[in-house]
């Protein structure tokens, strides 16, 4: 898979990114996929990886419902919770953008994500340059920070208190980004 390079100069690159992360905003994005749905209105996706089962039904049925209703979601997917989220999104027909805490290059498309890929529903998105091959806790919040940014409405399934999910959380909250918060989450 060879990503599509975007920089701010680039008219598909998505101007949110400048106006909320500012100097952070990335210099280059990497995708692959259909570019189109940066400029749809996402729902950024966020779990702890540790949350206590009460909120896992509920969690589901809410991607079940995202997924009935078209709506494009975006998360980097990465915790339990997410990837089971995920999996419920795959089996329908709405837009979904996953976002990597690592460069795009070199990465094994699982067997799942290649027909919305094809279909023209999926888009792979990255802010690591090809020197980033493995998935760090650092590269894994600044993904975190970039996907809320990114996003339209963040959506908190659950925060551990003092977690890197808290603090994407808090940071999405000082942006003015509606924030549904159903876990523990500072205001």
């Amino acid at each position: 898979m060879s990503p599509i390079e975007l920089s701010p100069s680039d008219a598909r690159y998505p101007s949110c990114l400048t106006e909320r992360l500012g100097r952070d905003a990335p210099a280059r994005l990497f995708a692959s996929g259909n570019l189109d749905l940066l400029a749809l209105p996402k729902i950024a996706l966020f779990c702890s990886t540790r949350c206590p089962g009460s909120v896992l039904l509920a969690a589901y049925d809410q991607a079940t419902r995202w997924r009935d209703e078209g709506r494009c979601i975006i998360s980097g997917f990465h915790s339990p919770v997410e990837k089971e989220c995920l999996r419920i999104l795959l089996r329908g027909k709405q837009p979904i953008v996953i976002c990597s805490a690592r460069s795009l290059e070199g990465m094994r498309l699982p067997a799942a994500w290649k027909s919305p890929l094809v279909e023209g529903r999926l888009l792979l998105l990255s802010r690591f340059s090809s020197k980033h091959r493995r998935v760090t806790a650092q590269l894994a919040s600044k993904r975190n920070h970039f996907v809320a940014a990114l996003a339209t409405e963040v959506f908190v399934v659950y925060s551990t208190p003092g977690s890197k999910i808290e603090n994407t959380c808090r940071s999405a909250l000082n942006l003015g980004q509606p924030t549904a918060v159903p876990g523990p989450c500072p205001a």
